[in-house]
């Protein structure tokens, strides 16, 4: 396979900061969120180090802002200072053994780099196409989709230590990854600056382990089909649910999932599906999974659902609603705010509680704003 580097991580001279006074909503998926005190814009990541060191130092408050699509940020904005996070390079290296490893900077577009490792005949990613924001937020939220997990590829992250200033690279097995966290996940002692990735070359998909990936596909759960096979039909079901961004379609103005799948421990599984089929009826279909430590993940959309809350439910003034393709996207309607998103979040949230006795959490990171 011939490997093809798209602009060498840390390639050329640093461009130095360059100023943003739009509001944040110009920069979170959800068009939501209001101004910022100051805002820069790191286009390689020595002048994101060195902004986010001058602000640490002069001890600014401070919000890394990347893709904006895991944010729900006040409609009264952030009071501090904004780095938007905007860093470009991939390089491909050849392990040997069919093995490729990736280097992404924090500020490449996710998608962007899942379609170049499919078209490098690369698989490890495919079903993880679609999914908006930044490589650099990957790691954070350890981000899945279609039965994938980035732990399962992700090799190590440069990380800048905001308490020492240096930059270090950690491994993978260090970063506490969990479903739908890690030990970076809200606190902000640490930023990614760039991801590596270990990749297999020969055209070839991740097995294909989410049951309605491989019904689109045609295939058993296991089977692996060719990479962008896999990511077509990825994006296809996606764009089905208004999970694939487009600006003309507001069912994609959201943080995409709100909630997380609630995850019961063992010794409570058995009483929690319990009241759900006295709810939903004995013979009712529950959606459960197996979870670490015996535990079990609960469909956080069939909660919604069941609950009442079907797609489209409408918030204040219908500003905001469910989407109308997928309920456990919560959407701004073209006028909406983020009062009017967080009324509409607890009153989802309180409804699946009091039918089910479930406590669903929210999945994006709340900026100067909470759900309770």
């Amino acid at each position: 396979m011939a490997l093809v580097n798209t602009s060498t991580s840390g390639a050329g001279e640093s461009r130095g900061p360059t100023r943003d006074d739009q509001p944040l909503a110009s920069h979170t998926t959800l068009r939501l969120g209001g101004p910022a005190t100051g805002h820069v814009v790191a286009h390689d990541a020595e002048t994101l180090a060195a902004a986010i060191r001058e602000a640490d130092a002069a001890g600014r408050r401070l919000l890394v802002l990347g893709g904006g699509s895991n944010l729900v940020v006040a409609d009264e904005g952030f009071d501090g200072h904004v780095v938007r996070i905007a860093t470009r390079g991939c390089r491909f290296d050849s392990l040997g053994d069919g093995l490729v490893q990736l280097t992404a900077e924090a500020g490449e577009n996710w998608d962007d780099v899942v379609a170049r490792t499919v078209e490098q005949g690369l698989g490890g990613l495919e079903c993880l196409s679609g999914i908006p924001g930044l490589t650099g937020a990957t790691p954070v939220q350890n981000v899945g989709a279609y039965g994938v997990e980035i732990s399962e590829t992700l090799v190590s992250v440069d990380l800048l230590d905001r308490t020492s200033g240096t930059v270090r690279t950690v491994p993978a097995s260090e970063l506490g990854l969990t479903y739908r966290s890690s030990v970076l996940k809200h606190n902000d002692r640490a930023v990614v600056l760039r991801v590596r990735f270990q990749l297999r070359d020969g055209g070839l998909s991740a097995p294909i382990r989410y049951a309605e990936l491989a019904r689109t596909l045609g295939v058993d759960p296991g089977e692996q089909v060719d990479a962008g096979k896999a990511r077509d039909a990825v994006l296809a079901l996606r764009r089905g649910k208004g999970m694939v961004l487009d600006p003309v379609d507001h069912d994609t103005w959201s943080a995409g999932s709100f909630f997380t799948n609630p995850i019961v421990p063992a010794w409570e599984a058995p009483a929690a599906l319990e009241r759900l089929r006295a709810v939903v009826g004995e013979d009712a279909r529950v959606p459960q999974y197996p979870a670490a430590d015996d535990a079990t993940k609960f469909s956080a959309a069939w909660l919604i659902e069941r609950a009442g809350y079907g797609k489209g439910h409408a918030g204040p003034g219908g500003r905001v609603a469910l989407s109308t393709k997928h309920t456990l996207a919560l959407t701004n309607r073209g006028s909406g705010t983020t009062a009017d998103l967080l009324s509409l979040a607890r009153e989802v949230r309180d409804g699946v509680h009091s039918t089910f006795g479930l406590t669903l959490r929210p999945e994006p990171v709340l900026v100067d704003c909470a759900l309770d």
